[in-house]
């Protein structure tokens, strides 16, 4: 078993490679990639998303579009404990601070990012070793109309903040399904933003996460179908 030479052809192509990742440990994974483990992820946060990457045939990287942009997929990686929990908050891009009075919700990064989600649960209590850690049921999601709308006016209220130069007063606490925090390699990592009365101010760089009761809901909905 090897990791692929091209990204997947289909959407049932990209389900199938995930599907037959399911029970695999990351460890396992790793050595038939010949890649090396990380003994812990404190310094190597997206190690697991980057070999899942590697094994889905994923093309995009770091670059502001979809992960499977032919097909439309944007892949997340989502550690959880044993009930299925997220326990962690979700990345989703990173955040526009000037030059964003013509940006609407519709044409937006993170609308694009999540319009369609593969998301590859993986177990994430600490407790168990990176290399242990075994794979879950991936599931293909797209945002309901109401999910859609609770995303949209979390943006929007985000960013006419932002736009008003209140980008210091927005805490995690803001929005129902987004937050915006601090992301960066280190805490002296500057750009630009609006600051009071219009002027720019240097700010450390912002990104948009999903909260982890709505990716929990996410995951609820794929494999309890019955309870929404």
């Amino acid at each position: 078993m090897h990791p692929p030479s091209s990204p997947p052809a289909s959407l049932n192509e990209l389900l199938d490679r995930a599907q037959a990742l399911a029970g695999f440990t990351l460890g396992e994974l790793a050595e038939l990639a010949n890649i090396a483990i990380p003994s812990s992820f404190q310094r190597h946060k997206g190690w697991s998303g980057q070999l899942l990457e590697l094994w889905l045939g994923a093309e995009a990287g770091s670059k502001p579009q979809q992960d499977f942009p032919d097909l439309g997929v944007e892949l997340k990686s989502i550690p959880v404990d044993n009930t299925g929990f997220p326990l962690e908050t979700t990345y989703v891009c990173y955040t526009h601070l000037t030059g964003i009075s013509q940006l609407d919700w519709e044409s937006s990064n993170i609308r694009n990012k999540l319009s369609q989600v593969l998301w590859v649960p993986i177990q994430g209590d600490r407790a168990i070793p990176p290399a242990a850690r075994q794979i879950g049921s991936a599931f293909l999601w797209q945002p309901s109309s109401e999910q859609l709308a609770i995303l949209r006016q979390d943006w929007e209220e985000i960013m006419e903040k932002i736009a008003l130069g209140q980008i210091e007063s927005i805490t995690a606490r803001q929005g129902e399904a987004l937050q915006l925090r601090p992301k960066a390699a280190n805490g002296s990592a500057l750009t630009d933003a609006i600051g009071q009365q219009g002027k720019i101010i240097k700010t450390r760089p912002r990104g948009f996460y999903l909260k982890k009761n709505f990716t929990h809901q996410i995951i609820q909905q794929a494999f309890n179908p019955e309870h929404f």
